[in-house]
């Protein structure tokens, strides 16, 4: 908990402030292994400097190793054979922590546990709420919205290179490999929001590939779900009918959907609902008008080696096109 106390640490991504079951028993084993080998540390450290102020002889003159009696003898294997037996102790506290985490980690596997598929890309995050009806799927990114108290199984993979999902309020890691399909359950059970991060090096760009995950309750998270399920909103006024046109007419087509029109691109993120995300880019800017802006004139200049390329606009078109995207909430 220490490290809470940095100026700028605060708290929502560390494994020392666990939110959620799984993420409190990996700190409760990460406790145990610290203050055992703490403790050891300080103990031969003692141990070295009481042998240094004790110390009898020059450099010139070294004592004989071997004891010179049976007493020291005795001594000499009772020392030893207690140090042994502390030391098989502590291995196999260690060990028995680690086995009873990972069991309790393997337990929660509950039947009701609500499905998040989470799709690592290079280097965002695509997130899905799958439903039996296909035009209620949620579809987002970057950004993993869950209600507090709720099983949730997270099902995932790579679309390119290896990837590792990682809240550490929440749970441990868990690598997304390309082809290949995995599961990870967890439970957050404070609100609030706590960022993620892949923690598997994965480019250039690895260090910007954040996510969040947000807690609400499940009257929150509920009414959540049905708004980002809905189709986007037709334009409303000239401008952002302008700025629609300019969407579909140009390169973002080619990448995006926005249900509700004609895109229908999967190379990036699902825009429906851009507006309603707290940040852009994988978590490296808040959506603000005008950091919105920047990315689409020229998101290398921000995120070098992102898949999003520069787009030549206007002065005009690129307001229209803003003023258009600010109505997908």
């Amino acid at each position: 908990m220490m490290l809470l106390a940095i100026p700028g640490f605060d708290g929502n991504q560390s494994s020392l402030n666990p939110v959620g079951p799984g993420a409190a028993h990996i700190e409760f084993e990460f406790s145990l292994i610290f203050w055992i080998t703490t403790a050891v540390y300080c103990l031969v450290l003692l141990l070295l400097v009481i042998s240094v102020i004790r110390k009898k002889n020059t450099l010139d003159e070294f004592p004989d190793p071997l004891p010179t009696n049976e007493a020291d003898e005795r001594r000499m294997r009772f020392s030893v054979g207690l140090a042994v037996g502390v030391t098989v102790v502590l291995l196999f506290t260690m060990l028995v922590g680690s086995f009873e985490t990972s069991h309790a980690l393997g337990s929660m596997n509950p039947e009701n546990a609500l499905t998040i598929d989470v799709y690592g890309h290079q280097w965002w995050w695509e997130v899905q709420y799958p439903n039996n009806e296909a035009y209620k799927t949620v579809v987002t990114a970057n950004e993993i919205h869950v209600p507090a108290g709720v099983p949730i199984r997270i099902h995932g993979t790579s679309r390119d290179v290896i990837h590792s999902f990682w809240a550490p309020n929440v749970q441990g890691k868990r690598d997304l490999i390309p082809g290949y399909e995995t599961e990870a359950l967890m439970q957050v059970d404070q609100p609030g929001t706590w960022r993620g991060q892949c923690a598997e090096y994965c480019g250039e760009q690895h260090a910007h590939m954040s996510f969040l995950m947000i807690t609400e309750s499940k009257e929150q998270f509920q009414h959540w779900l049905e708004k980002q399920a809905l189709s986007s909103v037709a334009p409303a006024d000239a401008k952002t009918a302008h700025g629609q046109q300019i969407f579909l007419t140009h390169a973002c087509v080619l990448c995006h959907t926005i249900r509700g029109t004609s895109a229908g691109s999967r190379v990036g993120p699902d825009l429906t609902h851009l507006a309603s995300r707290t940040t852009i880019g994988a978590g490296l800017l808040p959506n603000t008008i005008g950091n919105l802006g920047g990315w689409i004139l020229n998101a290398q200049a921000l995120k070098p080696g992102c898949r999003m390329p520069p787009n030549q606009l206007s002065g005009a078109d690129l307001q229209d096109l803003l003023a258009y995207l600010e109505t997908l909430k």
